[in-house]
Parts: structure tokens; sequence; C-alpha cells
């Protein structure tokens, strides 16, 4: 009987630490986001007004190679600390050099105050670059962190609700900058470069600098509070590296090495980790395509930046709605009943579903829903399925390869679609809608059909208990 007792009791203090663990990542996930909806929306705004509307295609392209050095550098960084510390190095350099760039935004010379657009204004670029840098250098490294302490169960039960405590800091981060910004839009003196103009968005950067200060704290409770064994995640992985470790303490050579390369040739050395390329490129592509058509709807009626900022946060405050509504009510159930497979499948095609509604209605309002739509899809339903993929693959993958796929991948796959708005610029209005349809078409059945092989593949590796990315297991698949 006590015997019994006992066991039921490590039970529920395991379900305690399983829960524990994922309410940390769910906090730490709330600031990550609250604080990249802000920067990653006044990206787009901070740049039309400094540097010019026209040059946000040719900026997307060049973020694809500024990135990579960085790249490099992340890639050293990986093999020298731990995971959680990586993730807390990553989040603290990003708010601080934030806070340095709203102090800046200030200048009469290089900021907001500064009326005079050119792309000669290197802070303008600069600006850009940075916030390009934090999805793959903030936000992936979160999902990489996360993924690398969690199960596939694991996953299908908590990643909705870690993503719903995301949509709720995007809430509070577009929210926030949205009051704001509304309140100096609707005063019609304040022109561009105003005093309120420039304030406001100094103020709205150095709140998403301070949110993203805090995942540190957070990431260093959770590493005090949860057991070290509630941190292996996908146990095979956690076995294999294990071994790994204790190959090179005694001198065994159990790997290539291929040092800041090495997340790169493993993309481009498993078919499974280009799937997961393709499910990201694919989104990215589309994306970048409305994204910049939505740019010229917020800026055909607006009088300031603050106007301009303030259209854009309505927007991103309606995804992060939606999205909460959809992580919280649908993602959970359908990532339990489909299984990773289905819900990967369902992605494209509600994509196209979209995009067909888009094709067919063709005025600003259907524009922007679709948009609304296609971002809450992706952030709440396809980012947490897409993510669990990593699981099962080594560390490597999980941080190398995934930094490659989430800053050059895409990074490139904006270049293609910002390539795309540059040759239907020119095409005229005529042919604009035969353009972009077929654009969508061939984009959504690739889409689709790496979807289906990537999830077959995923399926077969759980169910065999493989780990991707280890010679001789699964190797080259």
């Amino acid at each position: 009987m006590g015997l019994d007792n006992r066991d039921l009791g490590d039970i529920e203090s395991d379900a305690t630490q399983e829960r524990l663990k994922f309410v940390f990542l769910s906090i730490a996930f709330f600031f990550v986001i609250g604080g990249y909806t802000i920067a990653k929306e006044l990206k787009d705004s901070v740049f039309a007004s400094i540097i010019g509307k026209d040059y946000i295609p040719l900026a997307k392209i060049l973020s694809m190679f500024v990135l990579v050095p960085a790249i490099f550098l992340y890639s050293l960084v990986v093999d020298r600390v731990r995971r959680y510390q990586l993730l807390m190095i990553y989040s603290a350099l990003f708010s601080i050099v934030g806070l340095l760039f709203a102090y800046l935004l200030g200048s009469s010379t290089v900021g907001l105050s500064n009326t005079h657009s050119t792309p000669y204004r290197l802070f303008g670029w600069l600006f850009y670059f940075f916030v390009e840098g934090y999805s793959p250098f903030v936000v992936s490294v979160f999902w990489a962190f996360a993924n690398s302490i969690s199960s596939p169960e694991g996953a299908r039960r908590n990643y909705p609700f870690m993503v719903a405590a995301s949509k709720v800091g995007g809430l509070v981060g577009a929210g926030f900058a949205w009051y704001l910004l509304a309140k100096v839009a609707c005063d019609v003196s304040c022109s561009f470069g105003s005093p309120e103009d420039v304030w406001v968005h100094q103020v709205i950067l150095g709140f998403s600098s301070a949110m993203l200060l805090l995942v540190p704290v957070v990431v260093y409770f959770l590493m005090r509070t949860v057991g070290g064994r509630f941190l292996h995640g996908y146990e095979a992985v956690y076995k294999a590296e294990k071994v790994k470790g204790k190959d090179k303490v005694e001198g065994k050579e159990v790997e290539e090495k291929t040092g800041m390369w090495e997340g790169l040739v493993l993309l481009l050395k498993y078919p499974y980790v280009l799937g997961i390329f393709g499910m990201i490129y694919f989104y990215e592509v589309i994306a970048t395509v409305l994204s910049y058509l939505r740019i010229g709807v917020a800026q055909a009626d607006s009088h300031n930046i603050a106007a301009v900022s303030a259209s854009l946060f309505k927007m991103v405050f309606f995804v992060h709605l939606a999205g909460f509504f959809m992580s919280l009510f649908g993602t959970s159930t359908l990532m339990k009943r489909l299984g990773e497979r289905t819900c990967l499948m369902l992605v494209p095609l509600l994509s196209g579903v979209l995009l067909l509604y888009l094709m067919v209605e063709t005025t600003p309002s259907a524009l922007i829903a679709a948009f609304i739509a296609l971002k809450t899809v992706n952030y709440a339903f396809a980012w947490p399925v897409r993510e669990s993929l990593y699981i099962p693959t080594i560390k490597a993958i999980k941080f190398k390869s995934k930094s490659w796929i989430d800053a050059f991948g895409s990074k490139f796959a904006k270049a293609g679609g910002s390539t795309f708005n540059i040759f239907v610029s020119h095409l005229g209005p005529a042919l604009s809608l035969p353009a972009h349809s077929f654009f969508f078409a061939g984009v959504v059945a690739l889409w689709f059909a790496v979807a289906l092989l990537l999830g077959r593949r995923f399926d077969r590796a759980v169910a065999r208990n493989e780990v991707i990315g280890l010679d001789g297991v699964g190797s080259g698949e």
C-alpha cells in the first residue's frame, strides 16, 4: 500500500515538473514574441520613412547576405556554451542593441527627425538588418531550446498552449504600440518627423527591448526550478548525444568536423532537413509578396509615420488575437487527433484557399483579410507543427541547421518574393493579377508535395525511435 502511494506521488511529481517546464517556456515565449512583434512591425515603417518604401525588396535581398557572417559566429558560439545559455546571451544582446537603436531614433541627423528619405542613410539599413536578425537569433534560438528539452508527446500536448501564451505577448506588444501610435496619428498637426511622432517610436522600441531583457531571467529560473531529467527531451536523441560526448572525451572520432559550416552541411545532406527548409521557404515567399502589398495600403491614407505604424500594428494585433483562439482551441485538438503529417498538409491547403479568395476579390480589404488569416495560420498552427519536426534530430540540426534555415533560408525566400515583387511592378496593372495567380498556384502545389513527404518521414522516425542526423541511423534520409 505504501509502495503504491509512493508511486502515485512520483507520477504526480513528474507531471508537476513537466507542467512547470512548459509554464516557464510559455512565459519566456510571451516576452520573446511580445518584443519581436513590436520590432518587426517598426522595421518596415521606419525603413520606409528613412530610406523609402521602394527599397524594401532590395533590403530583404541584401539581408540574406548580411546575416551570413552572423550565422558563422553563432555556429562557433553554439559549440562553446550550453543550450539555455545561448538563449540568454542572444536575448540579452538584442535587448541592449534595441535600446541603443531606440535612443538613436531620436537623433536629428540619423533618426526619424530627419525627414529626407534617401538610400544613402546608413542608419535605416542597419536598423532593418538588426530587426531581420531577431527571427534567426532570438525566436529561432528559443524554439531550438524548447525542442531540445521536449518530447514528441510533450510537444503535441503543450506546444499549442505555449504558442497561445506567445499570442498574448503579441497582443500586449501590438496593442500597446497601436494605442500610442493611434493617439499621435489622430493629431493632424503631427507631421512626419515631428517630436511626438519620433518620441512614440522611441518609447515603443524601448518597451520591446525591455520585454526581451526579461527572457534571460525566466530561463534562469527554469533551469533552477525544473529537475535535470525533465530537460532531456526526445530520449533517443539525449542518449545518442550523451554517447557522442563520452566518445569525444575518450578521443574517438564520432562525427565529421565541419566547424562553422556544419549546419549548412547537415542541411544539404539530409532531405528531411531540406524539407523543413521548404516548409518555411514557401510560406515566406507568399508572406513577402502580401506584406509588400499591405505596406502600400497602409501608406495610402497616412499623413505621418505614426499613422503608417498604427495601421501595421492594427493588422498584427488582429493576427495575434485570432492566433490566440486558434492555438488555444484548434491547434491542440488538431495535433492530437490528426498528427503531424496531416497537420503539415493542412497548412498549404488552408493557405491556398486564402490566396484563391484574394485573387477573386482583389480589393484592399480582401488583401488585409488574407494577410491576417495567412499570418494567423502560420503563427498559431503551422509554427508549432513545423517546430515539432526538429525533435527527433541531433543538437547540431536543432541549433546550427535551424539557424541557417531561419536566417539564410528565410531571407532567401524573402529575396525570392521580393524579386517577384520587383518583376510584377514592371508588368503593369493588366498583367499583375494573372502573374500573382500563377505564382501562388505553383508555390502552393510544391508546398503541399513537400508537406506530404516530410510528414511521412517524421512519422517513420518517431515510430522507429530514430535519430535523424546520426550516421547509420536514418543517414541520408
